[in-house]
């Protein structure tokens, strides 16, 4: 271990879970934490989650018992994608994949969480815009799960802008020098698309990719396989701030139609949906959940992970062939002590109008 301000995690090679399978107490590849980490200095549990809550009514374990589940962006303590993670695993999945890049501490912590609670969890580390990386995963997630691929593949990811005046000039500083100015604007210009650039790559070359990979899987195998991909009420209602977020959950809203068309004969073994939710309270979006000008115009305030987790596993009960190609609003109705939730089906209709000056 290294003296100072990074922590080395020694190397370790990951294991499958089996009945009564040891712990992951560290990371495959050396890995460092720098100090500003809340882990550094210790090896320190960073899972937070109270699974009781995520523990659901038999009747919404339909969609999730016995299925073989790979959850993208699942990692980060907190995250949306974690409780969708505690969700399958603790309501019957046989086996659950949490896929996490960065977030490695709280990937593993979430792992070992859900293996002391009896559930066939494995960590699957990946850039998702890496191709050679998602390859790499190929392998190793199908021998996780007993030599077949995903028959259920959640495509999430937590990332957004922290928010920028989009198409916008800065605004002016008193007696600042015009080259201070130029060199300030510059770096805002810099900095906030390469945060829209990274939330971009990741939701749509991400899942674009993650998709090629597991659909040309399942056909292979002739295993079905359902889609969800994890999209924003943002792509039909934006707000401001976060283009590269809108554009990017707009672009999913494409996908199971483009899978579909690709696969031809194939498509009855792949089924594909994208759900929409509202603001959920996640480490992206805490420093707002006490601003309703945020999350105002949708609910009266913003969903817990596990609440927003409950719903989606009342949605995935219903049978894959009903939600086949569809596009699921959540809606949050009722005062902030008392919310209720439903799924509405949107449908997006292209309408075409000659031009008279033709």
């Amino acid at each position: 271990m290294r003296v100072g301000s990074e922590i080395e995690i020694p190397q370790i090679t990951l294991l499958s879970y089996k009945e009564g399978a040891p712990e992951i107490s560290n990371v495959k590849r050396a890995d460092r934490i720098h100090s500003g980490s809340p882990c550094a200095g210790s090896w320190k549990m960073a899972f937070t989650a109270q699974l009781d809550k995520f523990r659901f009514p038999p009747d919404l374990n339909a969609g999730i018992s016995g299925k073989r589940v790979l959850i993208t962006g699942s990692g980060k303590d907190g995250g949306l994608g974690q409780g969708f993670a505690l969700a399958a695993g603790l309501n019957g999945a046989a086996a659950v994949g949490i896929h996490f890049h960065t977030s490695y501490v709280d990937g593993f912590d979430l792992v070992n969480a859900l293996r002391r609670a009896g559930v066939n969890a494995f960590p699957v580390q990946a850039d998702v815009t890496n191709l050679g990386d998602l390859w790499a995963t190929r392998s190793y997630v199908i021998e996780q799960m007993g030599g077949l691929p995903p028959n259920l593949l959640i495509c999430n990811s937590g990332l957004t802008e922290k928010g920028y005046s989009f198409g916008r000039a800065l605004r002016e500083i008193p007696d600042e020098p015009l080259a201070m100015r130029r060199a300030r604007v510059r770096q805002h210009f810099i900095d906030n698309l390469q945060e829209s650039r990274l939330v971009l790559d990741t939701k749509v070359d991400g899942f674009l990719a993650s998709t090629h990979l597991w659909a040309g899987e399942a056909v292979y195998h002739r295993e079905p396989l359902q889609l969800v991909y994890v999209s924003s009420r943002q792509a039909i209602d934006p707000g401001v701030s976060v283009p590269g977020y809108v554009i990017s959950n707009w672009g999913v809203l494409q996908l199971p139609k483009v899978l579909a068309v690709n696969l031809g004969q194939n498509a009855g073994l792949v089924s594909a949906a994208c759900i929409m939710l509202p603001f959920v309270r996640t480490g992206m979006t805490d420093e707002y959940a006490n601003n309703p000008r945020v999350f105002g115009r949708w609910q009266a305030r913003m969903l817990e992970t596990n609440e927003a987790a409950e719903a989606f596993m009342r949605l995935l009960s219903r049978p894959p062939i009903e939600l086949n190609q569809g596009l699921y609003e959540l809606i949050v109705e009722g005062s902030a002590d008392n919310v209720s939730l439903a799924w509405k089906k949107v449908t997006l209709e292209i309408r075409e109008e000659k031009l008279d000056w033709n």
